[in-house]
């Protein structure tokens, strides 16, 4: 009791902070809530990727004969997260949280919730509950568990969730839930993206950069995923982070698809490179100018030691071509195209047409490297010419440059 009376009291002091523009609860179907937060003051997600626009936990409750809070959040924000379970529950207590995945991001408040409320009971499949044992030291006991795989069923009264089996996307305890009389997928996070809930920007862009970053190397988990999901009538998606999704849901589907096929997103040619001293940049600028005078779509050109490196990536795979340009430096690849080279192919990037430029002022040898890199990866062409620069861009250069834009046409 003592416990329960410690974060009641700060859910108060919590509610007399908000504002109408933060507000406590969102309601997104009939007894079904959001419960989530905004996490504004977050420089790097899981450590490494910005978010200029921070990030969303989502957490939802659906009220029923049964109660059910699907996932908490982030350690920051349990407080806050409690805050708005309370307002919900209006002095209910659930009978069931659903765990659908075990990334501190959306799992870190499970012990508080599971000692405020004694009674209630945690869904999850077998391995959910291996890594609650890692995280936690919480005495379940097999009373309180609830053990689920594919195909199950959770009755709640009115509401029914649906459980999915969906391992290594992006972990291998995923699963989603599918609640068949609203026609809701909770789809865990698949169908997230980067920023917060108040941000006002586009799906696409953040949603692709996530995803490539973050889920990229599992598309074929994604695409057994997308399969079992086919066969349900989903009428709104509501993900772990970013916004509910309602409408236009054949065009966010279909963008999944198109990421976890490996197939270029747009036509255009993806320009990534690393420079010492202005020389490959200049090489680079002349080549875009190239392409561009031959009618391609689309050129984009980032600087790997100064861009963001997670939308490189992003861009790597969202356009059909790519160059790739570096000076040579310790016998190899400058450090920041090797690095985006390792990014790139640890989340399998293939099925794509790619050229290289390369300089160096005694032994050029970052294009050899380059080219070694990307043999190793699936269904990769690369074009001719290399073009190696030495030391500044001549005549000679250009020329090269107009052969390799001929080739990527």
């Amino acid at each position: 009791m003592r416990a329960i009376r410690k974060y009641f009291q700060k859910y108060w002091k919590y509610k007399i902070q908000q504002t109408k523009e933060d507000p406590v609860t969102m309601k997104i179907g009939n007894d079904i809530y959001y419960v989530g937060v905004n996490d504004h003051q977050v420089d790097l997600f899981e450590g490494q990727y910005v978010v200029p626009n921070g990030m969303s936990y989502n957490s939802y409750v659906i009220k029923d004969e049964k109660i059910a809070v699907m996932d908490t959040v982030d350690a920051g924000f349990t407080e806050e997260w409690l805050g708005k379970v309370a307002e919900v529950l209006d002095g209910a207590k659930p009978d069931y949280l659903v765990v659908q995945h075990m990334e501190p991001d959306h799992a870190a408040s499970i012990n508080i919730l599971a000692d405020l409320y004694p009674d209630m009971k945690i869904v999850g499949n077998q391995k959910t509950f291996g890594m609650i044992n890692q995280f936690f030291d919480l005495d379940l006991g097999d009373g309180r568990k609830v053990i689920v795989s594919e195909g199950d069923k959770l009755e709640l009264g009115n509401h029914c969730l649906n459980f999915v089996m969906a391992p290594m996307v992006h972990w291998p305890e995923v699963m989603l839930s599918y609640e068949s009389t609203e026609k809701i997928l909770f789809s865990a996070d698949a169908f997230g993206k980067f920023g917060t809930l108040d941000t006002d920007e586009e799906w696409d862009c953040e949603a692709r950069r996530y995803y490539f970053n973050i889920v990229g190397k599992y598309g074929a988990q994604v695409q057994t995923v997308l399969k079992k999901a086919s066969s349900l009538d989903i009428k709104t998606i509501c993900p772990l982070h970013g916004p509910i999704l309602n409408e236009n849901l054949d065009h966010y589907i279909s963008l999944y698809d198109t990421w976890s096929s490996y197939k270029a997103e747009d036509k255009g040619v993806f320009i990534a490179y690393a420079s010492i001293y202005g020389n490959t940049k200049q090489a680079v600028e002349k080549l875009a100018e190239i392409l561009t005078e031959k009618g391609v779509e689309t050129v984009k050109i980032t600087d790997l030691a100064r861009e963001d490196w997670a939308e490189a990536i992003e861009d790597a795979f969202r356009y059909d071509r790519m160059v790739v340009a570096s000076p040579t430096y310790d016998g190899g690849i400058f450090t920041p195209v090797l690095e985006f080279l390792q990014h790139i192919n640890s989340k399998m990037y293939q099925n794509r047409k790619v050229g290289i430029i390369e300089n160096g002022s005694w032994a050029p040898m970052a294009g050899k490297k380059i080219k070694e890199f990307l043999t190793g990866m699936k269904n990769i062409e690369i074009v001719e010419p290399t073009v190696t620069v030495k030391s500044a861009m001549k005549q000679n250069t250009i020329k090269e440059l107009e052969s390799l834009a001929d080739s990527l046409l």
